[in-house]
């Protein structure tokens, strides 16, 4: 073979084995300010449960991720846009979200959680009629709270700043997922704040990836890497690791 030709099969096979390579990264969308589930550490590096997670569920399914750190605000509008393949952001699968979204298998269960600060006597939110009570916008804890009646909701753009707000007694209460709710009473404001009820809503509530509607190959990837951590037990590790549980 001469030299030209060798060289001209060897980048083909080069060109080749790129365009097999992109074929199998999945670009996520994550909004890292749900700590521990996703986060920015110290480093700067986007990290938690559900990034290590999706990292493991790569290795066991063929695909390499890729994480972009996106606000919440605009998280969904993005991926029907294109921007990203795949939204991996601590969604709870909803029937609302199903109905313009597909989802992969759930791969944790959380419940939405009660947070006030030490003093307080409330155990429920029923117990803060007529009070601010803080979620994140556009979350299931959010939700929670507008469902309650005579409880007044003040939205915000990322659950820490509900938190600073009811650290130094702007709000009465906050209401978010479990493993964030620990996060901050039972961590970063544990001489102040407090985990007081879990608010049952009568079905369990889980995380998926979200993807746009019809991308099955994607969701059949992401889905396979999620069976496999599963069974082998990594879940299990990461959620020792995150969560303490």
């Amino acid at each position: 073979m001469s030299k030209t030709l060798f060289a001209a099969v060897s980048l083909f096979l080069l060109t080749l084995c790129g365009a097999v390579y992109a074929e199998t990264t999945i670009v996520f969308a994550t909004d890292a300010t749900w700590p521990p589930m996703e986060f920015v550490n110290d480093q700067k590096q986007v990290v938690g449960f559900s990034i290590d997670f999706m990292t493991a569920a790569g290795r066991e399914a063929g695909f390499k991720p890729v994480f972009k750190n996106t606000a919440w605000d605009g998280i969904f509008s993005g991926l029907a846009s294109g921007k990203y393949d795949a939204v991996v952001s601590s969604v709870s699968i909803t029937k609302e979200r199903k109905r313009v979204m597909d989802f992969s298998e759930p791969y944790y269960t959380v419940r939405q959680a009660l947070i006030v600060n030490k003093a307080s006597q409330a155990t429920s939110l029923a117990d803060l009629k007529g009070r601010k009570v803080g979620g994140q916008i556009g979350t299931t804890g959010y939700f929670a709270i507008k469902a309650a009646d005579g409880v007044e909701a003040k939205s915000y753009d990322e659950v820490g700043l509900a938190m600073e707000d009811l650290n130094v007694d702007r709000i009465a209460a906050v209401v978010c997922d479990d493993p964030v709710a620990a996060n901050y009473a039972l961590d970063k404001y544990k001489d102040r704040l407090k985990i007081v009820a879990v608010i049952e809503s009568g079905e369990a509530e889980n995380y998926g990836v979200a993807v746009n509607k019809g991308n099955s190959e994607t969701l059949a990837l992401i889905n396979r890497g999620i069976a496999a951590v599963k069974a082998k037990g990594i879940d299990r590790e990461l959620k020792e690791k995150w969560i303490g549980q």
